[in-house]
C-alpha cells in the first residue's frame, strides 16, 4: 500500500516544470540545441579573481547589479583594480546575485555549449592573474585566455574580459535561466571548430568481404564426421568371367 504522502510527492515530481527538470539532468558535452543565450547589460557584471584561504589561490566569482536599491559592489584602482564586494555586507536577495561556481556559469562558443568539456580557472601568473577556460576532455578546444587583471595584487581583483569574450544569459524556451556564460562568437583564430572538425570527418570505408571458396577434399581423404561417405564406382567385371545365368 502506497502512504498518501508518497502519493503526493509523486505527483509534485511529476508537475516539475520542464525547465526544472532540464536543469538537473547532465548535459551532453555539445548542447547546443538544449540551450540558447541572451543579451545582458555588460554593466551590471564585473568578473573577480577571489582569493581562496590564504590567499595563495584563487577563484572566479560574478557579481551582478539587480537593482539600484543599494550598490553590490565597488571598484578602486587600476592594473588591476580592486574590487569591493559590498554584497557581502547585507541581505542582497532581489538585489544583487553572485556567481561562484560551475552552477552558476559556463563556457559558450558561437552555437556550443561547453559547459560539461571546460571548466573556467584563475591562474597565477608572473605579474598577473589569468581567468583560463582549460578543457577537460580530450579534442574539446584550445586553452584560452578568458580575461586578466592586468597587475598583481592580493584580495579581490577585477578581471576584465579580453578581446572577444563577453557574458551571456543562458536562456531555455525564450526565459532567461540564473545562469551566465563566458562566450565568444568563435573559436580563436587557428583553433578551429572542435566540434566542426570531429563532425566533418569522413569515416572509413568498410572493406569489401573476401569471395568465399569451396575447397575440395581428394578423393582418397577421409570424409567429414557426420557427412555421408563418397559413393565408390562400380566395379568392372574381368573380360574373361562368365556371365551369369537368368
Amino acid at each position: 500500500m502506497i502512504h498518501p504522502l508518497s502519493r503526493t510527492a509523486c505527483a509534485g515530481a511529476a508537475s516539475l516544470p520542464l525547465v526544472g527538470l532540464a536543469l538537473a539532468l547532465p548535459l551532453p558535452s555539445h548542447a547546443q540545441s538544449l540551450f540558447a543565450t541572451s543579451e545582458l547589460d555588460q554593466s551590471k557584471f564585473v568578473l573577480v579573481s577571489a582569493p581562496i584561504g590564504d590567499g595563495s589561490r584563487a577563484q572566479l566569482n560574478i557579481y551582478e547589479q539587480r537593482s539600484a536599491v543599494r550598490p553590490c559592489f565597488a571598484l578602486e584602482g587600476a592594473n588591476p583594480a580592486v574590487v569591493n564586494p559590498l554584497l557581502a555586507t547585507f541581505d542582497f536577495t532581489g538585489i544583487c546575485n553572485r556567481y561562484i561556481d560551475a552552477n552558476g556559469y559556463s563556457v559558450r562558443v558561437g552555437g556550443t555549449d561547453l559547459a560539461t568539456v571546460y571548466r573556467l580557472s584563475v591562474v597565477r601568473q608572473p605579474g598577473e592573474n589569468q581567468l583560463l577556460a582549460i578543457p577537460t576532455k580530450a579534442g574539446a578546444g584550445p586553452e584560452m585566455v578568458v580575461a586578466r587583471t592586468g597587475g598583481s595584487g592580493s584580495g579581490f581583483l577585477l578581471l576584465v574580459p579580453e578581446p572577444g569574450w563577453k557574458l551571456m544569459r543562458r536562456s531555455f524556451g525564450g526565459r532567461p535561466l540564473g545562469h551566465v556564460y563566458l562566450y565568444r562568437e568563435a573559436w580563436p583564430e587557428g583553433a578551429g571548430s572542435p566540434a566542426a572538425t570531429s563532425s566533418s570527418s569522413t569515416p572509413a570505408t568498410p572493406l569489401a568481404p573476401a569471395a568465399r571458396t569451396t575447397a575440395v577434399a581428394p578423393a582418397s581423404a577421409p570424409a567429414a564426421a557426420g557427412s555421408s561417405p563418397p559413393v565408390a564406382p562400380p566395379l568392372a567385371l574381368p573380360p574373361s568371367a562368365p556371365r551369369p545365368r537368368r
